[in-house]
């Protein structure tokens, strides 16, 4: 059945009880208030704003907002942009422009002005959602955007050349439009994460989402009385996927502005939280707070939580360690997905298998998954191929990109890109990206393999590998890596460590520096390569 049913449900079965709460610590003078409703949640400080909305609520808000998309002409297959910060606005609109029988299109939002109007074109979005942190870059592409194109704006201060989405959907009918859905009509585009280029925008039906939210709730177990608590962005599949299984659940659900150590402490705390996902940086961050005693956990209300899952990107073993020392009773899990797989879950750890941490795990629910060799036959257990994924939840396709769907669907099995090997017991490991593979003196290194290895110093907060052309070799690899705050380390000091690593695997340079991360965790490689071989946005693209 379509996603949009599960809501229709809870509003129905349980309409008073609360499905979303944002949470904003950010000092009010450094933020731009996008509703009235804020509460005080600590009457003493005027930094920590609080507003909620119920399912039924929730519900009609989705409904107005469907009901203005038809009385502007908007039509079932048509697209609807979304360009929001994290808010209690964002799911209902996604919602309303499912519940007409529009596409939703999310939009990263840290995406420059161009990179808007490029992702709006390919898309052939034809209307525009944003708020007031994207003013600036709309008004640089208003002209060229705005031709047959419905700007619609979230927030205090509506510019001239947009219409005020909250006076608009105030007089529009809260009952559920008229318009049938099936698992086969589409559903959402979103875009892939750039790292390799401009992003490719990547086709949904109804039962890629409805499948996705099956397999949150059958690998967490998200019960009625379960608060899950979102930080990344929504836009991205990760985030979004997750707080499916809220809804499927019919739970309640935190979105936080914000991903200081000591806000996702205190939000755990205040909201009695009892599922959190985080990012590998963030988790670090909350380890590296409570070790320098900025936080002390036994000042927070924490019992209730249950379980903390990573996914985006590969967990070094060394970090669920110390995360499990100060955190015993804990559950642990991974997830392994892409966009185009419809977010987290096609491979899955699972919290019974945390003796297998450092691995992605599974097939996750209703999925299948093989590694391959360049001819698309599957390789024997240890050796190293690529992984390559099939069910509900793969993608139609790139959407007017018949020769990138090609290249990546193949009989319905998903190429992944993703370099990877399954142990004895049937455990998937990732070894890299295919793309990101370094080739030096005909020798293959994974930089993922080096990265883990690196992590495990006690200096290293975090780390990204590259290759590095040299006229000997063809590549070395070459370490970027980031100290934590207050510590020291030198070229000597990794170079020793890096002396139990085979001569080979050895990075050839030490870089200290910064490590840039998309918003859902993800090594910028492409902007390193950029940085530090002098490549082009052109050959980078070549390249990939």
């Amino acid at each position: 059945m379509p996603i949009t049913e599960l809501l229709e449900r809870n509003a129905r079965e349980c309409p008073d009880e609360i499905a979303l709460v944002e949470v904003n610590p950010e000092i009010k003078e450094n933020r731009r208030v996008t509703w009235k409703e804020y509460e005080l949640i600590e009457p003493d400080r005027e930094s920590h704003y609080r507003r909620e909305i119920s399912w039924s609520v929730f519900n009609e808000k989705a409904n107005r907002f469907a009901n203005l998309l038809i009385s502007r002409g908007v039509q079932k297959g048509d697209k609807v942009g979304i360009l929001l910060m994290n808010c209690l606005e964002w799911l209902p609109i996604y919602f309303g422009a499912l519940k007409m029988g529009a596409l939703a299109v999310p939009l990263n939002f840290r995406y420059t002005a161009d990179e808007i109007k490029y992702c709006l074109d390919l898309a052939e979005v034809d209307v525009l959602v944003f708020g007031p942190e994207f003013i600036g870059r709309i008004e640089e592409i208003c002209d060229e955007i705005s031709k047959n194109r419905l700007l619609f704006y979230v927030g205090e201060g509506c510019p001239s050349f947009a219409e005020h989405y909250d006076r608009l959907t105030a007089n529009c009918s809260s009952v559920s439009p008229d318009v049938k859905l099936t698992d086969e009509d589409y559903a959402a585009i979103y875009f892939s994460s750039g790292t390799t280029g401009f992003p490719k925008a990547i086709l949904h039906k109804h039962q890629s989402l409805m499948h996705s939210a099956k397999v949150e709730q059958n690998h967490h177990g998200q019960q009625k009385n379960d608060v899950f608590l979102c930080i990344p962005p929504l836009y991205h599949t990760g985030a979004k996927m997750h707080w499916f299984g809220s809804l499927y659940s019919c739970s309640k659900a935190v979105l936080l502005k914000g991903a200081k150590p000591e806000f996702i402490i205190d939000t755990v705390s205040k909201e009695k939280c009892t599922i959190v996902w985080l990012l590998v940086p963030w988790a670090q961050d909350i380890l590296d707070a409570i070790d320098r005693g900025d936080i002390k956990i036994e000042d927070y209300e924490l019992s209730q939580w249950r379980l903390m899952h990573i996914g985006a990107q590969p967990v070094p073993p060394s970090l669920i360690s110390r995360w499990k020392k100060l955190f015993p009773n804990h559950q642990y899990d991974t997830n392994y997905g892409l966009s185009e797989s419809i977010g987290p879950g096609c491979v899955h750890l699972g919290v019974e298998n945390i003796h297998k941490v450092g691995a992605i795990g599974k097939a996750g629910f209703g999925w299948e998954v093989k590694i391959t060799d360049e001819n698309f036959v599957t390789v024997k257990k240890g050796e190293v191929g690529e992984l390559c994924v099939k069910g509900p939840g793969v993608m139609t396709c790139y959407y007017r990109d018949e020769k990138a769907t090609n290249e990546t669907i193949k009989d319905g099995w998903l190429l992944t890109g993703d370099m990877a090997q399954e142990d004895e017991d049937g455990f998937i490991y990732l070894v890299d990206r295919k793309k990101d593979v370094i080739i030096s003196g005909g020798e293959n290194l994974y930089p993922v393999q080096i990265e883990d290895f690196l992590r495990a110093h006690p200096a290293v907060k975090d780390v990204a590998v590259i290759g590095l052309p040299d006229k000997r070799l063809g590549e070395i690899a070459a370490a970027i890596i980031s100290i934590k705050d207050g510590m020291e380390c030198s070229e000597e000091d990794i170079n020793s460590f890096c002396a139990k690593l085979p001569r080979y695997k050895r990075p050839h340079k030490i870089i200290f520096a910064d490590v840039p991360r998309n918003p859902t965790g993800k090594i910028e490689k492409p902007k390193l390569r950029k940085q530090y071989c002098g490549e082009s946005l052109v050959e980078q693209q070549i390249k990939s």
